[in-house]
């Protein structure tokens, strides 16, 4: 759900497999204070939470904000 959010807004994600690639676990751990569960996301180096939280963001319509921003704003 939470790429087809993004897919839906036109943004361009990384997503990194954590079980393949285990710096990027151990980076995930310590950026989103030991969030464990999968997806973690992170919007222009701005921690968000998982797929819920990206989710109620989105319904509350502080998403769209955070992703264009960087495009507006350079």
């Amino acid at each position: 759900m939470a790429k087809r959010t993004l897919n839906n807004k036109g943004v361009t994600f990384i997503e990194y497999n954590i079980n393949q690639e285990s710096e990027k676990r151990q980076e995930m751990l310590s950026r989103s204070n030991g969030g464990r569960t999968v997806p973690q996301i992170f919007i222009n180096g701005e921690y968000i939470g998982g797929c819920m939280e990206l989710l109620s963001l989105d319904s509350q319509g502080g998403l769209d904000p955070m992703i264009f921003e960087r495009v507006t704003n350079g």
